[in-house]
């Protein structure tokens, strides 16, 4: 049964990346890492893959041995949220839906500046804080630990693309 919840998952990531690339659009980073998050008493660690573009997005989660748990993508306005069963989720907020589907907010719109060390002013104004913890030799974040009220995330970067 774990197998074709692996090839479920891996067809909707496939799937996924050619509809990300109709856009037309290039990639403005993709990166690869590890990410830990706590919310109240819940806690999840893992992985995630993340392609992000001026409107568009598809960040992938999943766990320490890359079982897919959920795949994030935006298109504009518009989130779809994709789980390993497979179940879909859509929203224009991508915060309150990942705290209803995963448990804990993930704070998409205004992260692709903090995990480039630029400032995200939308981000601060909702009350997310961020503090880097360590750079690569081109002086980009690899370390960050990102919080709000209640939540922690913690972000280590291993490959930019």
């Amino acid at each position: 049964m774990q197998a074709v919840r692996v090839a479920l998952l891996a067809c909707v990531w496939l799937a996924g990346c050619a509809q990300l690339q109709t856009t037309n659009e290039q990639p403005l980073f993709e990166l690869n890492g590890r990410i830990a998050a706590r919310y109240k008493a819940e806690s999840f660690s893992g992985n995630v893959a993340w392609r992000h573009a001026e409107r568009a997005d598809e960040m992938l989660l999943s766990t320490p041995l890359g079982q897919g748990v959920a795949r994030i993508v935006r298109e504009g306005q518009a989130i779809t949220l994709t789980t390993a069963e497979p179940k879909e989720y859509h929203a224009e907020d991508v915060e309150s839906l990942t705290e209803q589907v995963l448990g804990f907010r993930v704070p998409l719109a205004g992260l692709a500046q903090w995990v480039r060390g630029e400032p995200a002013p939308e981000l601060e104004a909702r009350g997310w804080k961020v503090e880097y913890q360590d750079f690569d030799a081109q002086r980009r974040p690899t370390r960050l630990r990102i919080t709000y009220p209640g939540i922690e995330l913690r972000l280590a970067i291993s490959e930019w693309k």
